[in-house]
């Protein structure tokens, strides 16, 4: 609560304006279609927000908006996306201070350790963001072949990503699962860290202001197993990233993946100096690129040289 001073001159008492947290699904802020929300709290249990709890159908409709926006984004240019992901990191920085104070609360951190994972996290978009037009020289390109023909293989997104975000890193995990995904021109239906979803679903607020069209990320919080399934499940998910899911459900949710051949990304082994202080990935380490081609398809493409000049040479 905070004093204000009316315009007759007596002080008066404000009442505190509490943040009203919802999902984020087709670009729009709905409420969770059951009507669940669920406490969530700081380090040391003290009340920080209800979030919407997430159901089944919630998850459905997500996919649905992730199916729709996939044609319009993997259709960009990839210099495009670069420039979208640019704006996202831009519009992080200038509300820095907010995603600081929820960064702090939500992982019991320093307001100096928040705001080193918070600036970390606008680097990383800032990053990925470079990576959306140069991927390609990567991981397509010519290849030999003993006939007179090109031989192109060129990277393509794989399609609807369900990526189930870290649970110890609220903001800079989560940036380092999401934005990968989208940077390649897939879209993303994202359930956040189940004990600290604030950061995520305020990321979902820069978004819907930034240029990254409605439902290119939707982003869900609840239960991550409860989430988790039908995605895993689902005949329109293309692939799953598994990082924020512990082993008992990452291995039930790689054999729903098998239905449909879902592409599957692995949580990585937390051992040396990859691991970070509790046993799982040290999101501050570079990232490399294979989130960048965890979830690409090879296309490749025969195409005859021709003929030049009456000797037969080719090109």
């Amino acid at each position: 609560m905070s004093d204000r001073e009316p315009i007759n001159g007596s002080a008066e008492r404000r009442l505190g304006v509490f943040k009203t947290y919802k999902l984020y699904v087709g670009g729009k802020f709905p409420r969770s279609e059951s009507g669940r929300v669920y406490e969530v709290t700081d380090s040391k249990g003290a009340w920080l927000a209800n979030a919407p709890k997430s159901s089944r159908k919630d998850a459905r409709e997500a996919v649905v908006a992730a199916r729709k926006a996939f044609g319009g984004w993997s259709g960009a240019t990839a210099y495009n996306r670069g420039q979208v992901l640019y704006r996202v990191a831009e519009m992080l920085e200038g509300r820095r201070e907010q995603f600081v104070r929820e960064v702090a609360a939500s992982e019991g951190l320093s307001k100096s350790k928040a705001g080193a994972a918070v600036d970390a996290a606008i680097d990383r978009w800032v990053w990925y963001a470079g990576w959306t037009d140069k991927i390609g020289q990567i991981a397509g390109g010519a290849n030999p072949v003993a006939g007179p023909f090109f031989n192109l293989s060129s990277p393509e997104p794989t399609g609807v990503v369900a990526v189930l975000a870290p649970q110890s890193s609220s903001l800079l995990g989560l940036v380092s699962v999401v934005a990968p995904v989208i940077a390649t021109g897939n879209t993303a239906v994202v359930v956040a860290s189940a004990d600290a979803p604030l950061p995520a679903l305020s990321l979902g607020e820069v978004l819907a202001t930034s240029d990254v069209p409605g439902g290119v990320v939707n982003i869900l919080s609840g239960a991550t197993a409860e989430l988790a399934a039908p995605l895993a499940a689902h005949q329109d998910v293309n692939a799953i990233d598994l990082t924020g899911a512990d082993a008992v459900l990452a291995k039930e949710l790689e054999i729903a993946a098998a239905d449909n051949l879902k592409r599957v990304l692995r949580p990585r082994p937390a051992d040396g100096d990859a691991a970070g202080a509790d046993g799982s990935e040290d999101w501050l380490a570079s990232p490399g690129t294979h989130r960048l081609t965890a979830f690409l398809e090879t296309k490749t493409v025969w195409h005859p040289t021709g003929a030049l000049g009456a000797a037969g040479s080719s090109y």
